[in-house]
């Protein structure tokens, strides 16, 4: 089985890749809510896959891991895919720790990088449209790496944790914190009411107002910004920061 967590469709393509190349099932976790009943239904392996978020796991695939059900868990290998834009620091290590403490072993990690999305803090944009465009070129080639590595049985260098990759996860744990406790998201004049951005949220943090107009809670947004990138009207802006920086969502997703 495979399941993900993906908010521009990265993560969607990547596992709808894997699930193809294993002959596995692929679901979105929080799209289906009986997944965590069915993790381990025979000794075929489970793949994770979800996008990086501050040196880390996105926070919803963090979470669903700290819930889902170990009934039927005999040993199946686990794997672990981690989309990221750049580097994953310490990712595997928290994907690991996080299994281990409901009593389940990470087999084997990967990394594949794809079209950068994270819009929040200064200096950070969506990629130049020449780099993304690499980036999507390069990744069916990764892909190919990875699945060859697990069916032969090795992980060598498919991994990219970067330079200083513990300094860098040491945010994750704020992260985590700060995103949860409150967002600035808005819709402006543009927003045609489509629902689209509440269809979207894994938080069920977007509701309508009194107009129709969709309003975003103080608390429970775990920053995966699929609001704000896939809006058709581009409506959805974080403050200030956003105003004059790039939108991004994967070829393939709608």
């Amino acid at each position: 089985m495979v399941l993900y967590f993906s908010a521009t469709g990265n993560s969607r393509w990547v596992a709808r890749q894997i699930a193809s190349a294993f002959g596995l099932s692929v679901q979105m976790i929080f799209e289906e809510k009986g997944c965590r009943e069915a993790l381990f239904p025979s000794d075929e392996p489970l793949f994770l896959v979800f996008p990086v978020h501050a040196w880390g796991p996105a926070i919803t695939m963090y979470e669903f891991i700290q819930k889902m059900s170990v009934d039927g868990y005999r040993g199946q290998p686990i794997y672990a895919v981690c989309v990221c834009g750049d580097d994953c620091g310490r990712t595997d290590k928290i994907v690991a720790q996080a299994l281990h403490r409901r009593g389940m072993c990470l087999t084997a990690v990967f990394s594949v990088q794809m079209p950068d999305s994270y819009i929040l803090l200064p200096g950070f944009d969506v990629d130049e449209a020449s780099v993304a465009a690499e980036k999507l070129q390069e990744a069916p080639a990764r892909l190919e790496a990875i699945v060859k590595a697990i069916k032969q049985g090795g992980t060598a260098s498919l991994y990219h944790a970067g330079a200083l990759p513990r300094l860098k996860s040491s945010v994750y744990p704020l992260f985590r914190w700060y995103a949860r406790r409150g967002n600035s998201f808005y819709a402006t004049a543009a927003c045609t009411m489509c629902g689209k951005c509440i269809r979207l949220c894994p938080t069920h943090t977007i509701v309508e107002d009194a107009s129709g107009r969709p309003c975003w809670k103080k608390k429970g947004c775990t920053q995966c910004l699929a609001c704000i990138h896939r809006c058709p009207q581009r409506a959805i802006e974080y403050g200030h920061i956003t105003l004059r920086k790039g939108r991004y969502h994967h070829p393939d997703t709608f």
